[in-house]
């Protein structure tokens, strides 16, 4: 014979009120910084802050196909960019370091 077991009605909870969170601004966000003229040719702006200069770099590396095609990591500059991060090939993680020597402290 199967006992029959009492189950207790669910009560639900009530939903927790949830704060809107604003994106707080890290460090280098917040920086900005005057560009080499060699640098400020290809971001478009003479002032900005790093992470925005590293993202306006990426665009233009994308849109002139300076990436190697077997090596996505290695960048292959042209004579533009050759002035701010070298003739040589560089890796694109080694980028943000060859750009320091282009920035200044507002």
């Amino acid at each position: 014979m199967a006992v029959k077991r009492k189950t207790k009605a669910k009560t639900k909870k009530p939903a927790k009120k949830t704060k809107t969170k604003t994106k707080r601004k890290s460090g280098l966000s917040q920086l900005d910084y005057h560009l080499s003229p060699e640098l400020a040719e290809i971001v478009g702006a003479k002032k900005s802050t790093r992470p925005q200069v590293v993202k306006k770099l990426w665009v233009y590396i994308k849109a002139k196909k300076l990436q190697d095609s077997k090596n996505r990591r290695m960048i292959n500059p042209d004579k533009k960019l050759g002035e701010v991060l070298g003739n040589r090939p560089i890796d694109m993680l080694k980028m943000a370091g060859a750009i320091s020597k282009h920035l200044k402290k507002a």
